[in-house]
């Protein structure tokens, strides 16, 4: 076996199971929604409503790097979903972040209208091409109800074709996560060429407005924020139902064992194509809110590097546990925003270590370290097969 294979096998074996849905006993998930709830309304409101000498106070920067960052926690969560409860390692999530990110940023684009250096209709990287029209993708792009629709449906539409396909053939293990690397590496290549309308190497930036609303606004960054942690919330409660009820038992049995799910009568493809398209999906959905807030997308977001680093969040927090999930992005992110400020050559280093760190000492992430913290063990789950139908 090469190295390459070790990994992904080491990846893809000795998945945790989870005592309680989601990874977290009842008054932990209580506790969570107090912080989200906290969170989604005291940020904005010392971001809007306190004076920029106060102490409380959140600047501008620092709303919109919690805004970024719950973005990652909700594709971690997504993540977390396919690679913790499925065992389907993805190394292509990235590619649905960027979908749904390049679907909502088409409508930004769009509301920029002649405020752009060129004062044309059409965007500027455009015009500088000498287009003379918009492409016939690009219809309905200027409607936001649209855009929101887009931002879901192609990150689940190119995921549903994908893993139609895929979970047909039974690929899994380390083929199936080179070929969703191999999936989303393709993806950047084309949106690199100018001719696809995406913007090329500079992709989509320079946004105005969203809904009419000044995209700089500290109001409009608020709202954005809001969103985010919503989205977030609403992520985890998705998950924590699917996870908790009979979906997700038959989910974690066809995980241990497909073979004998197959046998008891359970058809591995619909429960794997489900997770996986929801997944991508929720993953659009962050990418969408993460455009705006950032205010930019390009194809390097497909790169495979980043949609490694999405595996090393959940792998960091604890596969299996969609909290640690998102404790996994927080600490990456947080980390990485760090760094990439202080000493941003040294943060590959960083990363590198951490996950190997994750791997040899803390197979159960930070999630299980907290566990052993407290002294008490998870409670031992039920053996994860599935009843008849």
């Amino acid at each position: 076996m090469n190295t390459n294979t070790a990994m992904g096998a080491s990846w893809t074996r000795a998945l945790p199971r989870p005592g309680w849905p989601g990874g977290l006993p009842r008054g932990g998930w209580a506790a969570l929604a107090l912080a989200a709830a906290v969170a989604g309304a005291g940020v904005p409101l010392a971001h809007l409503a306190l004076p920029e000498g106060h102490a409380l106070h959140v600047s501008a920067y620092t709303v919109s790097l919690a805004g970024k960052i719950l973005c990652y926690m909700t594709v971690a969560v997504a993540m977390d979903l396919v690679w913790g409860y499925a065992g389907i390692l993805s190394l292509g999530h990235g590619l649905f972040f960027a979908l749904g990110g390049y679907a909502f940023g088409m409508y930004l684009m769009r509301q920029i209208g002649r405020d752009g250096s060129y004062g044309a209709d059409l965007p500027d990287f455009m015009v500088f091409l000498d287009w003379q029209e918009l492409p016939w993708f690009w219809a309905g792009s200027d409607s936001f109800p649209w855009a929101v629709f887009l931002a879901m449906a192609l990150p689940g539409a190119v995921a549903f074709a994908f893993g139609w396909f895929a979970f047909r053939s039974r690929i899994k293990g380390v083929y199936f996560s080179i070929i969703t690397q191999a999936l989303t590496y393709a993806a950047m290549l084309l949106f690199f060429r100018n001719e696809t309308g995406f913007g090329g190497n500079n992709g989509f930036t320079d946004f105005k407005r969203i809904l009419g609303f000044d995209i700089t606004a500290p109001s409009t960054r608020a709202v954005l924020f809001a969103l985010s942690a919503a989205l977030l919330a609403a992520s985890l409660l998705l998950g924590r139902y699917l996870t908790g009820a009979r979906f997700g038992r038959v989910l974690t049995a066809i995980r241990d064992a497909e073979s004998r799910a197959m046998f008891i009568g359970y058809n591995p493809l619909y429960y794997k194509l489900f997770i996986w398209t929801l997944s991508a999906v929720l993953c659009g959905l962050a990418g969408a809110l993460y455009v705006p807030q950032v205010g930019i997308i390009n194809p390097s977001e497909m790169s495979p590097a980043n949609s490694i680093e999405i595996a090393v969040w959940v792998a960091v927090g604890g596969r299996g546990t969609l909290a640690g999930a998102v404790l996994g992005a927080g600490i990456v992110n947080l980390a990485k925003s760090f760094f990439t400020v202080t000493v941003p050559e040294y943060w590959p280093f960083f990363l590198g270590g951490l996950f190997i760190a994750v791997t040899l000492w803390l197979p159960d992430g930070v999630a299980g370290l907290w566990r052993r913290w407290r002294g008490g063990k998870t409670p031992k789950p039920r053996a994860a097969t599935a009843a008849r139908p």
